[in-house]
C-alpha cells in the first residue's frame, strides 16, 4: 500500500482506452467504473462489466505487451488508489511470496472479466442471449 496514491476520476472520465499503454493499476475505493470494448461499426463502445468499491481495476499490466484489453470509463465520480505497475512488479521480483499472492488474486479477477465479457458478448450476439440462469 506504500506505493498507492490516492486518485480521483470525475464522472465521464476516461480512465483509459484498450490498446494503449497499461503501466499502473487502482483500487477502487468508491463510485463505479464502466469497462468497454470497441466493437468494429458500434459507437459507444460494447459495456462488458461495472466495477465498484473494493474491486480491482486493472491487469493488462501483468504480461506484455503491457497494453490495456479493455477500456474504461468513469460512471459516477471514482476515488481509488493507484499503483504504479513497474514499482509492484519489482516488489514481486524482490519478495517471491508477495508476488505470488498478487498474481494469484489478479488471476482470479482476469478469470472473472473474461467470463463477464463473455457473456455480455453472448447477450449481444448470440440469436437468443446467454441462456444463462
Amino acid at each position: 500500500m506504500a506505493l498507492g496514491l490516492d486518485v480521483v476520476f470525475p464522472a465521464d472520465a476516461r480512465l483509459f482506452d484498450e490498446g494503449a499503454e497499461a503501466d499502473r493499476f487502482w483500487l477502487l475505493r468508491g463510485g463505479r467504473v464502466a469497462l468497454d470494448i470497441c466493437v468494429p461499426g458500434r459507437q459507444p463502445e460494447a459495456l462488458v462489466e461495472t466495477l465498484g468499491p473494493g474491486q480491482l481495476l486493472g491487469w493488462s499490466w501483468i504480461c506484455p505487451p503491457y497494453r490495456w484489453h479493455l477500456g474504461a470509463r468513469a460512471v459516477t465520480s471514482v476515488e481509488a488508489t493507484e499503483f504504479p505497475a513497474a514499482d509492484v512488479l519489482a516488489l514481486c521480483a524482490a519478495d517471491p511470496e508477495l508476488g505470488y499472492a498478487l498474481m494469484r488474486r489478479f488471476t482470479e479477477v482476469v478469470v472473472e472479466r473474461l467470463q463477464a465479457t463473455r457473456i455480455r458478448l453472448l447477450d449481444l450476439y448470440a440469436p437468443h442471449g446467454s441462456g444463462s440462469p
